[in-house]
């Protein structure tokens, strides 16, 4: 039995097992709160990263390729397949592959060095994508001459009754630029005037050369593969040709002396 003078007074009494359990257990909620409060806060962070990240991707490959096609530079080069004699050079035509899927042109815009670089002739091509759909590439090989962009031509197709510029094969490399993936279709689409005076008609759009000049205009149709309304989306460009030249005609740049 204890005496009365051992006892404590109720004022010292000290902390009892459930007080501290319980202390625990809010702390453990509270950090628990705040982690779960920090989890959703960087996991908004990253996705708004990620959109930010895809729109800007989206819309810098937009700019450079409406630069590529404003850049069109009207190249006459000598077909070096036409079949000619060795070291001969062959007709001249209108340096420009005109095909759905396939486009082949010398632009004054390069990806390394924007409007500040040489010439560049630009192998554009839709190939399959890595995770279903379709995907943009481009090829740049800087242009040195007329002759060396005349080599990519294999010579001339004559069904229609005009002699149609073939070139070769497009390849892709370790070397070509995406410019767009994941794409449902990207095809190319061209508008083509008259150069006929006896046949005049009006413009019209074609997925192939309707002659052996250079188009009009030029269309990139593209759609994505999975639409998403919160990011930005591949659009279709349409770009105007400013400049056209005529391969059979020769054109004096001399200063005119006044």
């Amino acid at each position: 039995m204890t005496r009365m003078s051992e006892r404590r007074p109720r004022g010292e009494a000290g902390t009892t097992l459930i007080e501290v359990l319980i202390a625990t257990v809010l702390l453990a909620l509270l950090l628990g709160g705040v982690m779960f409060a920090m989890r959703i806060g960087l996991t908004a962070y990253a996705k708004t990263n990620s959109r930010l990240m895809d729109n800007r991707r989206v819309a810098g490959a937009q700019k450079i390729l409406e630069s590529e096609l404003a850049g069109l530079i009207p190249v006459v080069a000598p077909c070096a397949g036409s079949g000619g004699q060795p070291g001969q050079q062959g007709p001249p035509i209108a340096f420009f592959q005109a095909q759905q899927q396939t486009m082949r042109m010398v632009s004054g815009f390069s990806l390394q060095d924007g409007w500040r670089g040489l010439p560049q002739i630009l192998e554009f091509q839709v190939i399959p994508g890595e995770e279903g759909g379709v995907r943009l590439i481009v090829n740049e090989t800087p242009y040195v001459s007329p002759a060396a962009a005349g080599r990519m031509c294999s010579g001339f197709d004559r069904a229609n009754g005009v002699p149609m510029p073939q070139f070769l094969p497009v390849q892709a490399s370790e070397k070509s630029f995406v410019l767009a993936d994941n794409l449902a279709y990207c095809r190319f689409n061209y508008e083509w005037d008259s150069v006929d005076p006896k046949q005049p008609r009006p413009p019209a759009w074609s997925p192939t050369a309707l002659n052996n000049m250079w188009p009009m205009a030029i269309r990139v149709e593209m759609a994505p593969m999975a639409p998403n309304p919160a990011i930005l989306q591949p659009l279709t460009i349409t770009s105007p040709v400013h400049i056209h030249l005529f391969p059979d005609l020769g054109y004096d740049d001399k200063p005119v002396v006044r």
